[in-house]
């Protein structure tokens, strides 16, 4: 088989490439140019491209860089701009998963002859009875990535593999310093690429959009505090909200752009029993009942129940067994299977 993998110059990805070689197939290694501006974290700085270079040549594969810069802005940092701008909440890195890696990439990959992308993500992809594949969860649970692919439809799933998802991280690593790669020890990325050490979310979004300082309020309407920008704030927030020193602790309950307004209150404040989900995603046929639904990327997956829409699949609600933490708007929540093992679907909380 011909196969392109992503190198973002990171272990998984360099393991993924030199598993797929031990298997017998053509490997291709591609790092992706997604960010044109100031980048000193995550998968599109200087050392991380020349990381994945040297990898591919260790491994004695040939290595190209793709340039989708006019891509990951239009998909990911206008619309990660325009999130803040409104008082949402986004998740930039699967949107790149939904537009980049797995569109964008994956189309250029099959156009110019090859048969599969691999990535070095920590998911799994399982063949069911009737021949529809799933998404399933990485056998290093802390590890495990599916939340942030579970954009991937049945044609996508076809022509993607996922090398190390079999792999615990210590097992990759080991693998690594084996075959004595020069990212066996490097540590993973844990930021969003475009925003840089220095300048910071604030500084990023400052360049970017109007902050306007708020008033920040108790359930009563009373002014307890003020924010320089009511832009960076999020539901759920604690800290950086103006507020004195001692006392309870109050969160940020509700974030009202237009009127440059927070809300803060007790935690039970951010007690939710159902939650509204948007541009739902069915890899294989809509479902509806009950589910475990995981809300953010590394958090606990609810018992819950999905209610379909009955006028529009795109949307749904989803019930909890019992009350959980709000999810922020703009954030995505995937749908797992009762057992917690698949995914079902996903969506983005409204």
């Amino acid at each position: 088989m011909r196969v392109i993998v992503a190198m973002s110059g990171g272990v998984d990805s360099s393991v993924a490439a030199a598993r797929l070689i031990e298997a017998g197939h053509d490997v291709v290694g591609v790092t992706m140019k997604l960010w044109g501006g100031e980048s000193d974290t995550g998968c599109c700085s200087v050392s991380d491209v020349d990381d994945a270079r040297r990898v591919a040549q260790q491994l004695g594969i040939v290595h190209h860089v793709w340039t989708f810069t006019d891509d990951f802005q239009q998909h990911v940092v206008d619309p990660y701009v325009d999130a803040h701008r409104v008082g949402h909440t986004p998740n930039p890195c699967i949107e790149c998963n939904r537009h980049l890696k797995f569109d964008r990439m994956l189309a250029r990959a099959r156009a110019v002859g090859y048969d599969a992308v691999a990535t070095g993500h920590h998911a799994r992809i399982v063949s069911q009875p009737d021949g529809t594949r799933r998404l399933a969860r990485g056998a290093d649970a802390a590890k495990d990535q599916s939340y942030v692919l579970y954009m991937l439809g049945q044609e996508q799933l076809a022509h993607t593999l996922l090398p190390v998802g079999d792999l615990t991280k210590d097992e990759v690593r080991a693998e690594a310093d084996r075959l004595g790669l020069r990212t066996a020890s490097k540590p993973d990325s844990q930021d969003v690429c475009f925003i840089t050490s220095s300048a910071g979310r604030a500084g990023f979004l400052g360049r970017r959009l109007d902050f306007h300082p708020a008033r920040v309020v108790d359930t009563q309407g009373t002014e307890v505090g003020r924010v320089e920008a009511v832009e960076l704030v999020t539901v759920g927030q604690r800290r950086g909200l103006g507020l004195p020193g001692g006392g309870d602790s109050r969160y940020a309950v509700a974030v009202d752009v237009p009127s440059r307004t927070v809300t803060v209150g007790p935690p039970d404040l951010l007690e939710v029993s159902e939650v509204g989900l948007r541009s739902m995603v069915w890899p294989a046929g809509v479902v509806a009942g009950p589910v475990k639904a995981q809300c953010s990327a590394h958090g606990t997956p609810r018992e819950a129940v999905v209610v379909l829409d009955p006028t529009d699949s795109t949307r749904a609600r989803l019930v909890f067994e019992t009350p959980t933490r709000r999810v922020a708007t703009g954030q995505s929540v995937v749908l797992y299977t009762h057992d917690n093992t698949q995914v079902l679907a996903g969506g983005i909380a409204t």
